[in-house]
Parts: structure tokens; C-alpha cells; sequence
């Protein structure tokens, strides 16, 4: 298991001045062990809910009579399949006695509904895979990625097998858990599309083409996986903010 401290220590930081401190990440990135290390480091009384578990998202179906009663450390994963929690955290955050640690998937809806319940009460900080400054072996990481049970797995074969279930878990499961409704196999076709343009400028109107689609749907594709922490975006510095151009 490889600590990861650096994230352990802003958690405590953050807890000095926020009542809440979100975790955002993709999925598999380690984001419920980062949040059971803390637990264990902490060593006070905690609260872990689970909303991937259909006994704990019903729980939180009444969330202050859940809530309410309850002091220290209350930790709630996967928030993004019920952001209606957040007017209530709004109240509770306000109460000394807890703090809350919130750990999400998915990054558009959540922030906008937690930045307008929350403001002044959340920090964020976005979990990402392992990268060079937290492990050694730079050339396993750039053959498995960062996802721990990538990485970790016991010879390569085992880690290709974990990123291919992963990927047709992400397309098949988790977007229509998150509401997202798109075409499968498009979105496989654009996802291998993008990793072979990785560093180039991006360009939805070539994309589309190729794809048969829309420059508009590829915009639509595009964002749902950086919301998702699939991708990211990068907009190059320019003295010219105007002629700024995105790569991928």
C-alpha cells in the first residue's frame, strides 16, 4: 500500500478552517482508502456512509434525523448519487461538534450544487491517480497508469485486464448511474480517439467528422469526461488571452 500523504495532511488542514472538505476524484482513484487512512490516523469517533450501499443511501434518505444526532467525523462517499444531501449539510456544517468529508465521482453538478449550498463552509481538492512524486518505478507508471489497482496488480497482464473492465464499467454503469444517457460504443470510439490526440489541439468539428457526429455532440462527449475526471483539458498560457487554443 503506498500512503499518500501529502493528501492525509491537506485533509488535516483543511478540517483548521472548513467544516467540510470534498475529495473529488475518479473512481478506483483510492479516494475511500484515502478517507479510511484518515479515519485510522484520526483515531476519534466517525460515521462512514456508504451511498453505493442501498442500506446506507436509505439511511440518508431522512438525512438529519440521521445526521443530527450524531458528532465527530462523518464521512459520506459516492455524494454525487444524492446531491440533495447538500441543503442539509448546509445546516449541520454550522454545528461545532462535526466535520464532514465528502468523496465524489463526477465534478459539473456537484460542484454547482454544493458551491451554492455550501459557500464558505467546503473546500475542495481533486483526488488524481498515483504520479511521480508518490512513487518510484517511473516507467511501471507510465505502462499502468496511476489507478492503485492498476498499478498494484501483480504482473501486467492482471493490469490490462483491471483497465479494460474499468473502462467498460465507466461507459455501461457509472454514466447512466449518473444520469448520463449516450451511445456506448460512440463514446469507446471517442475515448481511443482522444488518447491517440493526447497533446495535439483540440478540434470538435475533425473529431466529429471522423466519428459521424456533431462537432456539438463531441463538445457534449468531451465534457461529460472531463466531468468525470476521464480527461482533462489543458489551456495553454497565451500573453493574448483571446487567441488561448485548448489542448487535449
Amino acid at each position: 500500500m503506498i500512503e499518500r500523504n501529502y493528501y492525509l495532511e491537506y485533509i488535516k488542514d483543511s478540517f483548521y478552517i472548513f467544516p467540510i472538505c470534498a475529495i473529488l476524484g475518479p473512481r478506483q482513484c483510492g479516494k475511500t482508502t484515502l478517507a479510511h487512512s484518515y479515519i485510522k490516523q484520526l483515531n476519534d469517533k466517525n460515521y462512514f456512509f456508504d451511498l453505493e450501499d442501498p442500506s446506507h443511501l436509505d439511511q440518508l434518505k431522512n438525512p438529519k434525523a440521521t445526521l443530527d444526532p450524531l458528532d465527530g467525523l462523518i464521512v459520506i462517499d459516492e455524494i454525487q448519487r444524492q446531491p440533495e444531501l447538500f441543503p442539509y449539510l448546509r445546516v449541520l456544517a454550522d454545528y461545532s461538534n462535526k466535520k464532514f468529508l465528502i468523496l465524489g465521482s463526477a465534478s459539473g453538478e456537484l460542484l454547482r450544487q454544493s458551491s451554492e449550498s455550501l459557500a464558505g463552509r467546503i473546500e475542495y481538492t481533486e483526488l488524481t491517480p498515483f504520479n511521480l512524486t508518490e512513487i518510484t518505478d517511473f516507467k511501471e507508471l507510465w505502462l499502468r497508469g496511476g489507478f492503485p489497482k492498476s498499478y498494484l496488480a501483480k504482473n501486467h497482464d492482471l493490469s490490462l485486464r483491471w483497465r479494460n473492465s474499468y473502462i467498460t464499467s465507466f461507459i455501461e454503469r457509472d454514466l447512466p448511474t449518473l444520469g448520463i444517457t449516450l451511445n456506448p460504443h460512440l463514446m469507446r470510439q471517442l475515448w481511443m480517439m482522444l488518447a491517440h490526440n493526447h497533446g495535439q489541439l483540440l478540434n470538435y468539428s475533425e473529431l466529429g467528422r471522423s466519428l459521424g457526429l456533431t462537432d456539438m455532440t463531441i463538445r457534449r462527449y468531451t465534457e461529460i469526461l472531463e466531468q468525470t475526471f476521464m480527461i482533462r483539458l489543458l489551456k495553454p498560457w497565451h500573453e493574448n488571452i483571446s487567441k488561448r487554443q485548448v489542448k487535449i
